[in-house]
């Protein structure tokens, strides 16, 4: 069903919605829905669980509305709350085991080269790491949270952030380097 636009602008449709008006959070959805699952599909494997708390979200989202002061913040800010509300889906089902190496990270150099696959790929890659490698990685590499921030929002120490990171990374280039081997192998055949 396509929900047509009613209202001139942006801010006018979040403060009705934040006035409980179900059309105006029914088209704030509609506007949003696509993009915020996108994130929950970062951190959630499972199509239907990440849809659940895609739903969990937007209703947290249209709950707390009332207290957003600046509603240009609202994609930001909900973006906060989906990824919140899939830490707290992770959490919920024991899939985050940090292992505590406090000086096991290091700094790995960058090889520049042209990439050349696709997203679905890359998500796939994504999802096969181990679960807090995935999270933290996508933590600090697609939402922007420094260690420090990472380390709070998952109550771990510093150090177990990077060294779970680098431990993604890692795994990842093996993964890119296992990719051209397989895809110059096949163009030599």
């Amino acid at each position: 069903m396509k929900v047509r636009n009613l209202y001139s602008n942006e801010s006018e449709l979040i403060r009705s919605a934040s006035m409980q008006n179900r059309r105006a959070q029914e088209e704030l959805y509609q506007k949003y829905a696509s993009k915020m699952l996108s994130v929950c599909r970062y951190y959630i494997r499972d199509l239907h669980h990440a849809e659940d708390v895609l739903m969990g979200g937007f209703l947290k989202a249209f709950t707390r509305l009332p207290q957003l002061n600046d509603f240009k913040k609202f994609p930001g800010w909900l973006r906060k709350i989906m990824v919140n509300e899939c830490l707290g889906f992770i959490r919920s089902k024991n899939q985050l085991i940090f292992v505590d190496e406090e000086n096991s990270y290091q700094t790995e150099e960058i090889k520049s080269f042209q990439l050349d696959f696709s997203v679905e790929e890359v998500q796939l890659w994504i999802d096969q790491l181990p679960e807090s490698q995935k999270v933290i990685f996508i933590l600090y590499a697609i939402e922007g949270y420094s260690h420090q921030e990472i380390g709070t929002q998952l109550n771990i120490p510093l150090g177990t952030s990077k060294g779970t990171l680098s431990r993604a990374r890692k795994t990842l280039q093996e993964k890119i380097k296992t990719y051209y081997l397989k895809k110059n192998e096949r163009a030599q055949s």
